[in-house]
């Protein structure tokens, strides 16, 4: 059996438990991990260093799982020293290094061929780094500028390519309702369907499906804030879930009684259980009415709420 067949055997067909929890193998049947982009502005403020992401991640949360953005090594892609030393102290702290989201490497959905080539390029190295940092997955986005269904065409010709690519070295390409045509659920399922690769799929993101953005917010990149229209987020959630890899918990403001103001985590929850999910999902706190930590701890609090009443 193929590594990466092991691996997605093990995460579909297995209860996991995390060290985050405290909760029994009835009550808890995901593992559970934390995007990097949870700190994205302690990052690059320069209070966090993305080196010691995965032992902040451990030692702070208790958190064994953990997702990474390229944008804060972007220039690393190919330093195998500098990849070398994330490895060492992700396994010295016992930390499993799930994916790598992908951004600024050109729009695979983009209506000059060439561009697209070009953009199919770039990713190859993330999917070696990725190889490289015992990643099973590298996210990518589902971009570009022409209509509905020459941007649904062009980027499953490009997500064919790449996983092709990707297959052998035992990494799936995965593709996050993330702004654009991608926040709407059943375009992104028909691009993962056309792509037509066994190691192409989805990572659905709690909070990603707007639509349509303000006038005034037209940067909004399908965030709930700023949206004027928005998909069916639990709908959209439970139409991505079969070609799920794993599943990003978004989290926003929080209020007094520790609920998420935006995302009702009990709704969400009953759908991803009443799937029968049992794979990753991993906190990504993007709000502004706590701390980065506190927002963290928050929604981890809230994950395991949630799960335990769907």
């Amino acid at each position: 059996m193929k590594r990466r067949q092991f691996i997605q055997k093990s995460v579909y067909t297995l209860p996991l438990l995390s060290t985050a929890s405290l909760f029994s193998c009835e009550q808890l049947s995901f593992r559970m991990g934390v995007a990097q982009w949870s700190f994205h502005k302690s990052i690059r403020s320069g209070k966090m260093n993305n080196l010691d992401f995965a032992i902040t991640a451990k030692e702070k949360f208790n958190i064994d799982v953990v997702e990474y953005v390229n944008q804060f090594f972007s220039d690393k892609a190919k330093d195998k020293n500098y990849l070398s030393q994330m490895k060492k102290r992700s396994d010295d702290f016992g930390v499993t290094n799930l994916l790598i989201m992908i951004d600024d490497e050109g729009s695979l959905g983009d209506s000059d061929k060439a561009k697209r080539n070009i953009a199919v390029e770039n990713h190859k190295k993330w999917v070696e780094a990725a190889q490289y940092l015992g990643c099973t997955s590298i996210r990518v986005n589902a971009q570009g500028s022409s209509t509905e269904e020459e941007v649904s065409k062009y980027v499953s010709e490009s997500l064919n390519s790449l996983g092709a690519f990707s297959k052998d070295f035992g990494v799936d390409v995965i593709v996050e309702n993330h702004g654009g045509y991608s926040s709407n659920a059943q375009w992104l399922v028909n691009v993962i369907k056309n792509a037509n690769s066994d190691n192409v799929g989805t990572l659905p993101d709690f909070g990603n499906f707007c639509i349509q953005s303000r006038p005034d917010n037209l940067s909004s990149w399908g965030a709930l804030e700023g949206c004027s229209k928005e998909y069916d987020k639990y709908k959209g959630v439970e139409e991505l879930l079969p070609y799920a890899r794993s599943v990003s918990a978004k989290s926003l403001n929080f209020d007094v009684d520790g609920n998420c103001v935006e995302i009702d985590f009990y709704k969400m929850m009953k759908v991803i259980k009443g799937y029968g999910y049992n794979g990753y999902i991993s906190i990504e706190y993007e709000g502004s009415s706590h701390s980065e930590e506190d927002g963290v701890r928050l929604t981890k609090e809230l994950l395991l709420k949630s799960w335990a009443q769907a």
